[in-house]
């Protein structure tokens, strides 16, 4: 039965309508695959001279043991910040005799393949295999040790699933979890408990004691049963039928039918945005972005950098062109063919999306006027990166849209959540922030920072005065497209 799943999820995938660029994002992601691969590795092999160097009086397995909390701490945010949980299209397989428990076992034994799970073992087995050669501890030990550490990732892996499907929904509801996780984090800084050197200890035990790897074990056995009946439970054709209705939301933003003949489109955008958790969503991260200054302005070294000041403005004033834009159309994908067949003119629409994320640039750079006080050379900058991303960005933008085929739909989960991602998403980001950086660089490289900002500026100047044209020829490229686009939209679970 798995063979068949397998098979299935095969041909789901090659008779996608968006299977080039399905492709294309494969390639792309195995390179970035090979690249961290090779970073793990590295880590491996240099961890225990690393340790040794850093730690001369302790047992290099003591030491490595007192950050392995902290290693699973960050492991479980990063989990569930950007690992997508394996998904099949379990619809059609519900009205033919096939076991529930052996879909959810696909599913979860699927997911035991995953990347984020191959990691960490390019860092414990090289480490290890160190341990073995260099200390006296036992080979029985070291192996338990080692099988004791990869059991507690992969039990991470599945304490994600659990996290995701109880608050992916409500990330609010991860708050009171947050300032819980903050206190004990203060309590370890400031020394007044270590629940890093309570874990190690424990750890500790387990290389002394090899049976004691019975414990990792069962907590891995135990959360994978948890997520089995969990699944088991959701696992109904009429799962979502019994959920709780709630009030709809009327506003109507009448205000905006001042803005002439694309009042309409900006009128729906706006509904859009409100009424669904995960386009709403780019609102608040676009604000907790706002802060991204604060990591870079106060540090002098980064004063002497204004390439990097150039990438923090081009993002800061453009988060939500960016997290927004990018799903253009795909946000009107559940009804999108539906506006294909209407008298709706196309140059309107796209007119609507450049006017919305125009007014999010202004608003987002008004915002970020008070780094004035880190220096007024920052408040250049950002206000040259706001004109070159409403002049050139916001077409490019515009454009690469043309190739999304991916549906979204907006009722699902708003944070971190990757469906419609696909290649377009992934290219573009290069000559969103890496094309502004480089031309910064190298002006400001041969010339000086004045001119340097000022060809920022007339890039920008020169997108705005070339707006009509590149739209005219933007809105070809969506007519080209429109049908590939059609049938894209209308695919699920992609």
């Amino acid at each position: 039965m798995f063979e068949h799943f397998l098979s299935l999820q095969w041909k789901a995938f090659f008779r996608s309508s968006s299977l080039g660029k399905s492709i294309g994002l494969k390639i792309l992601m195995g390179f970035l695959a090979l690249y961290f691969m090779i970073l793990f590795l590295l880590l491996g092999i240099g961890l225990y001279p690393l340790i040794t160097n850093r730690f001369p009086t302790l047992d290099p397995v003591e030491a490595v043991n007192r950050f392995v909390l902290l290693w699973l701490g960050m492991e479980l945010l990063l989990r569930f910040m950007l690992q997508n949980l394996p998904v099949m299209s379990v619809k059609p397989l519900m009205i033919i005799p096939v076991s529930k428990r052996k879909m959810v076992n696909f599913v979860l034994v699927r997911s035991l393949f995953s990347f984020y799970n191959l990691l960490p073992l390019l860092v414990i087995v090289p480490f290890g295999l160190f341990v073995l050669y260099k200390t006296n501890h036992g080979t029985g030990g070291v192996v338990a040790w080692m099988t004791g550490l990869y059991l507690l990732s992969l039990s991470v892996n599945y304490l994600n699933f659990l996290l995701k499907k109880k608050f992916a929904e409500n990330i609010m509801s991860l708050v009171p979890f947050m300032m819980v996780a903050g206190v004990l984090a203060l309590v370890e800084s400031l020394g007044i408990l270590s629940l890093t050197g309570i874990f190690g200890s424990g750890l500790d035990l387990l290389i002394q004691n090899s049976y004691l790897v019975l414990i990792p074990l069962l907590l891995f056995l135990s959360l994978f049963k948890l997520n089995q009946v969990s699944l088991k439970r959701r696992l109904y054709l009429d799962a979502s039928l019994g959920e709780k209705e709630e009030k709809a939301d009327e506003r109507d933003f009448e205000w905006v039918r001042k803005f002439g003949d694309i009042a309409p489109f900006l009128q729906l955008d706006l509904k859009l945005i409100w009424r669904n958790k995960r386009p709403k969503t780019t609102i608040f991260l676009s604000l907790i972005i706002l802060g991204y200054g604060l990591i870079f302005y106060p540090e002098e070294t980064y004063q002497n950098m204004p390439a990097v000041l150039v990438f923090v403005g081009v993002f800061m004033t453009g988060i939500f062109m960016i997290n927004f834009g990018q799903f253009i159309p795909a946000w009107d994908s559940g009804h999108y063919s539906m506006m294909m067949a209407q008298n709706i003119p196309l140059k309107k629409y796209l007119a609507s999306k450049a006017g919305l994320i125009t007014f999010s640039v202004m608003v987002l750079t008004i915002l970020t006027t008070p780094y004035v006080y880190f220096g007024w050379k920052i408040l250049v900058i950002n206000i040259g990166c706001a004109v070159y991303n409403i002049g050139v960005n916001v077409p490019v933008l515009l454009y690469s849209g043309s190739f999304n085929r991916k549906r979204i739909e907006l009722d699902k989960s708003p944070f971190m959540n990757y469906q419609g991602v696909g290649a377009a998403q992934w290219l573009v980001g290069i000559p969103l922030m890496a094309v502004p950086v480089l031309i910064f660089w190298l002006v400001n490289k041969f010339l000086s920072f004045g001119p340097a900002v000022g060809v920022l500026f007339a890039l920008g100047l020169l997108g705005i005065w070339l707006r009509k044209p590149l739209m005219e020829r933007i809105e070809g490229v969506y007519r080209q497209n429109k049908y590939a686009m059609i049938r894209g939209f209308k695919e699920t679970g992609q």
